[in-house]
């Protein structure tokens, strides 16, 4: 965690943290800083975005390597996200990716030069803390304690959780009324491959298959602003039934198991490949929601959401986020 002074003593608490840097914490953040407040964010990873992330790896040869290993794209439902994907797109953080795929009404936008710009967009100015896990959650009167994975706490008068409904038990305890509020929210796991090969690929942007070991291939190097060099990189991201059949399975199993099925798919020869790795996102997809943005308790000062909330799509996330703003904006 990087050195902090306000909100390390219960004398002297944050006004506003924020538990998660995904885009629904964003979100809120956004909209909080555009209305003049300052939240601090709190993230136990090293970078922001959560599932809208981005892998780099640089290979042996000194080639440099990225993949979108979590969204692949981001469409827009409703008018507030539309206007917020525009501004990215006005800002460079974003662009149109023509995937061409079946079935397809809206723009499908991207990241530039990653999907986790999007993050980084959405984010400018925020104050976020990474590598900071919080453990558990605690009311102290009219504040509350965030205990933190490197023993200190955090203080602060409201908080805003932004995590896996399922994670929720554990940092508010599972007999917690909001806890209790999300027993019926499913989530489910999704794996992901990524494969750097050598040399350019037949034409190929990318397809879904529902009912496919693997449901999404994508050539992520046909996306704007990817330069691979003399490499082709590769997503694959494995069915609903594949997914829970291998998830406990270690990286490199996995990575074993897919391999095969997309060089199938794709026509990659063996020799070709220079890198191949899995990812494990356990909470990725949304199963059962919530049904609505967000919940709070009695006194506003504990919120919880996510994209859980209403769906798997970014667009959930940044409206569970904008919601819980708007609503807190109210109550101050």
């Amino acid at each position: 965690m990087t050195a902090r002074t306000k909100g390390q003593d219960p004398s002297d608490p944050l006004d506003l943290a924020i538990v998660g840097a995904g885009i629904a914490g964003l979100s809120a953040a956004r909209a909080l800083m555009d209305a003049g407040i300052s939240p601090v964010i709190f993230d136990k990873g090293r970078g922001i975005g959560g599932r809208v992330a981005t892998r780099r790896v640089t290979l042996q040869a000194g080639a440099a390597l990225q993949f979108d290993h979590g969204a692949q794209f981001a469409t827009a439902k409703g008018a507030g996200f539309a206007s917020a994907l525009d501004m990215l797109r006005a800002s460079g953080h974003a662009a149109v990716w023509d995937t061409r795929l079946e079935g397809s009404a809206r723009s499908q936008i991207i990241g530039v030069p990653a999907m986790s710009a999007l993050a980084r967009g959405l984010g400018q100015g925020a104050q976020v803390v990474q590598n900071a896990a919080a453990l558990a959650l605690h009311q102290m009167g009219t504040q509350w304690r965030i205990a933190m994975g490197d023993g200190t706490s955090v203080y602060a008068r409201r908080v805003l959780l932004t995590v896996p409904a399922p994670q929720l038990g554990g940092l508010l305890g599972a007999d917690h009324p909001l806890a209790l509020g999300v027993r019926h929210v499913q989530m489910q796991p999704c794996l992901t491959l990524m494969v750097g090969a050598r040399g350019p690929a037949a034409p190929f942007t990318a397809q879904r298959n529902p009912d496919d070991d693997l449901a999404w291939i994508a050539q992520d190097s046909t996306k704007a602003g990817r330069s691979n060099g003399a490499y082709t990189t590769w997503v694959a991201q494995a069915g609903l039934r594949f997914s829970t059949q291998h998830l406990e399975k270690s990286a490199e199993d996995m990575a074993a198991t897919m391999l095969p099925l997309l060089r199938a798919r794709v026509g990659i020869d063996a020799q070709d490949v220079v890198y191949s790795a899995a990812h494990r996102w356990r909470y990725a997809r949304v199963g059962t929601p919530l049904g609505q943005p967000f919940l709070r308790d009695a006194d506003g000062g504990l919120y919880i959401g996510g994209d859980w909330c209403l769906g798997a799509r970014i667009e959930a996330a940044w409206d569970s986020g904008a919601a819980m703003a708007a609503d807190l904006l109210v109550q101050l």
